[in-house]
């Protein structure tokens, strides 16, 4: 079935356009409600948001929808999505939402569920939604209308989670740490949790105005953590998006230490204290090549999914594992989270760098990244790969690269775009094939 509403991460378009609507949030909320609805007990689900203006809008509507189908209502709120997770599962909630696009500009916004469990809905579940979204809904009647209320302690709740993560011993105190929240979900607990843990915090990116999320700021752009890192002459800095759910970190020289690198220092530190699941880490075919080898160097594996945190996620529960995540800051660290959670990752970062007394620039560069690079390249239809030329310009370079280095061709999936990556040792002969490579898809296309 070709899929109108949800897409890799939930359903996220530009807020009042296309499928991002009131209307739609209200027939999500009815269908989701109804799907959701099972047992005989008073049925409840949490909603958070990011800072996004038309996060009231998107907010207001999904009450009207759950409600109307029975379900009583928690709002949160600005919150962290890993934090609509924690509290779904923790609040004995029939299902969580979080409104929020991301990473992406104040423009657009989404709708991410979460079951029972504080766990992404499965496939499965998200196909029956979408399904019946169109469809006729059977609405409560008198007293089985849901109620709705919010609550004022949820960022208190998340913030006890979260400083749980690290051990009762470890505080950050002697730390200097640039806390950048994006403008974001994040912009009060995140700061907040690092002070209470001992640190001293400067803040930024925390004046959200409904319109400023991800603006210059966060994870996505890190020019304004970095100059303020070495203005201060702080030890650290940390980059959240705008719902907080990455962590991208800033060494004291403004060097960026990205997915891999975070991934690669807590990997290592769980396993030195006994403490790793699984015998390695879990990554997509887009992490470093750098990170494989030096996960393999220290008698770990790394175990490579396609792209998308739900994709990594699947695998750590199947497998057994509990680090894994995306060089783009999506941690997942499930002792602590059933979701990429930003700030308990930072929290592990801090954590490291005060018990290894050393700099952060010391700590955090644990492997020398291989060459990378990623060129997209748009079409207009067909299908580009089929094409017999394209195919022999992939089979040569996949020939030129055998044992020097990786590639990874993939349609994007969510725009039409074809994703050419090549990274190995040689970046002359990197930057050939993925140029080659881009070639012969533009021709086709």
């Amino acid at each position: 079935m070709v899929r109108k509403y949800f897409g890799t991460d939930g359903i996220r378009g530009r807020a009042n356009d296309g499928v991002m609507t009131a209307e739609t949030a209200l027939k999500v909320g009815q269908a989701a409600g109804l799907h959701f609805v099972r047992g005989l007990h008073r049925h409840r689900v949490v909603i958070g948001k990011d800072t996004r203006l038309s996060g009231y809008m998107m907010e207001n509507a999904l009450v009207a929808g759950f409600t109307s189908v029975g379900m009583d209502v928690v709002m949160t709120g600005p919150l962290p999505t890993p934090a609509v997770a924690l509290l779904t599962r923790e609040m004995r909630a029939d299902l969580g939402v979080m409104i929020s696009a991301s990473h992406n500009p104040f423009e657009d916004n989404g709708i991410k569920l979460f079951g029972p469990d504080g766990f992404k809905l499965s496939d499965e579940d998200e196909l029956a939604i979408e399904q019946a979204i169109n469809q006729p809904h059977t609405l409560a009647q008198g007293e089985a209308i849901g109620r709705a209320r919010r609550i004022d302690d949820a960022r208190g709740r998340y913030m006890h989670a979260i400083k749980q993560s690290l051990p009762d011993n470890v505080r950050l105190d002697g730390l200097k740490v640039v806390v950048d929240c994006a403008h974001g979900a994040a912009y009060t607990v995140a700061p907040s949790a690092v002070w209470e843990l001992g640190a001293e915090v400067v803040a930024i990116g925390v004046n959200p105005d409904g319109v400023n999320i991800n603006d210059g700021v966060g994870s996505t752009s890190l020019d304004a953590l970095k100059a303020r890192v070495v203005a201060e002459g702080a030890d650290i800095g940390i980059a959240l998006d705008g719902d907080a759910d990455r962590l991208i970190v800033v060494d004291e020289k403004g060097q960026t230490v990205d997915g891999d690198q975070i991934m690669a220092l807590i990997g290592r530190d769980y396993a030195a204290r006994g403490m790793l699941k699984g015998g390695g880490v879990v990554a997509t075919v887009m992490s470093n090549l750098g990170l494989e080898r030096f996960l393999d160097d220290i008698g770990l594996s790394l175990v490579r999914t396609k792209v998308g945190d739900r994709h990594v996620l699947a695998a750590m529960r199947a497998g057994g594992y509990n680090v894994g995540g995306e060089q783009s800051g999506h941690v997942i660290l499930l002792d602590h989270a059933t979701t990429g959670d930003g700030c308990v990752a930072a929290l592990q970062v801090l954590g490291a760098l005060v018990q290894s007394g050393k700099r952060a620039s010391e700590l955090l560069h644990l492997f020398d990244p291989v060459p990378q690079l990623l060129k997209n390249v748009r079409y207009t239809g067909g299908a580009p790969l089929e094409n017999v030329a394209v195919q022999h310009a992939i089979a040569e370079a996949e020939a030129a690269l055998a044992g020097r280095g990786r590639l990874v061709i993939r349609p994007s999936g969510t725009e039409p775009v074809i994703r050419v990556m090549a990274e190995g040792d040689d970046a002359a002969q990197v930057t050939q094939v993925v140029n080659d490579i881009c070639a012969a898809v533009a021709e086709a296309a």
